[in-house]
């Protein structure tokens, strides 16, 4: 119903065609994307820009009401030159989905008659989005600072949302962006009190790099948190495997389980890849959360290291904040850990 705005400039989605099954999408519009907060991070925002190649809706809604409106859905997708659909049975779209699993898709647009068969053609010639190359897109290309408190937050961009950003310093440090392929020693230079792998689009085993340098991270025992690519890359250096999911996990009501209390919470996801749960056994994490609908990882931590990850998003943007938590176990872990 709400967080299109979100949705749409999250990095993880870069690269695929974004369907919304609630019926009618736009309804309160879209802020101005120029508002930042007094980090200079976007405050409505999750990057720079739209990441989507394309949206598609049942009905899109031309007129929008709300107190910080700046432009319709419309107007916006129009003035970032990222097409859209509306008219489709978006219910029927998600069956086929779920029946099938993702698969690749074109949207055209013609003043003429559309010849599906050469579109078909296109299609099985373009570049699959397995063997995409997402990294150089979504990371930053330098280091970005955010604050001017002495004890700083590494977070490793392999595409970020602004929202992690804006949690690690609510919970009071200096983050230091760096892009996706930074070396541990790069890492530690800035002499953090801890590191962040960050959400992000695509297959883990493309972050070569980042692997390499989280298993650094964890032999050194620097307190150090992942979010669901994050997640991933973390479980590759602790000796898990990961694998692709039929259909991924999109949503803002995805409910998953702490193992160590038996609690059950409501997340915000946005992932195509997960931590295959037999592969745990045999590596350096316990699982910690678990989904509640189809048992896959959500969370693990490590047997013997400050180092832990979840597959959900406790930034949320959008969904509930059910899960903010996750930021105040980093900081107790930094708190008590002294980083060599």
């Amino acid at each position: 119903m709400v967080g299109y705005t979100e949705a749409l400039t999250d990095p993880s989605y870069n690269g695929q065609l974004l369907t919304l099954t609630y019926p009618l999408v736009g309804n309160y519009g879209v802020p101005d994307p120029s508002i930042n907060d007094d980090d200079g991070i976007s405050k409505f925002f999750e990057s720079s820009k739209i990441q989507v190649r394309g949206l598609v809706v049942h009905e899109l809604s031309l007129t929008a009401s709300h107190w910080n409106l700046s432009m319709t859905l419309d107007e916006w997708m129009y003035n970032e030159k990222i097409p859209g659909i509306s008219g489709i049975d978006t219910r029927a779209l998600t069956m086929k989905l779920r029946n099938s699993g993702v698969m690749m898709a074109a949207l055209v647009v013609s003043d003429s008659e559309i010849n599906v068969e050469d579109v078909k053609k296109q299609l099985a010639s373009a570049t699959h989005y397995d063997s995409e190359q997402f990294m150089d897109t979504v990371s930053t290309e330098h280091e970005k600072i955010y604050g001017d408190q002495e004890q700083c937050v590494v977070v490793v961009d392999t595409g970020a949302k602004n929202a992690i950003i804006r949690n690690v310093r609510e919970i009071g440090y200096k983050v230091i962006l760096v892009p996706w392929n930074t070396s541990y020693e790069k890492i530690m230079s800035y002499n953090p009190k801890g590191v962040v792998l960050s959400s992000g689009p695509g297959d883990p085993q493309k972050c070569p790099d980042t692997i390499t340098a989280v298993k650094k991270l964890i032999e050194n025992n620097v307190p150090t948190l992942g979010i669901c690519l994050g997640a991933q890359i973390i479980g590759i250096a602790g000796n898990t495997e990961t694998y692709k999911l039929k259909y991924g996990h999109r949503g803002q009501n995805k409910p998953c389980v702490n193992l160590e209390n038996n609690q059950v919470y409501v997340t915000s996801q946005n992932h195509g890849y997960g931590i295959t749960p037999e592969s745990l056994e045999k590596s350096d994490f316990n699982l910690w959360f678990t989904n509640a609908d189809d048992h896959t990882v959500e969370g693990i931590k490590h047997k013997n290291q400050n180092c832990f990850a979840v597959q959900f998003h406790p930034e949320a943007a959008p969904g509930p904040n059910d899960c903010k938590f996750i930021f105040e176990e980093l900081k107790k872990l930094m708190e008590l850990k002294k980083i060599a």
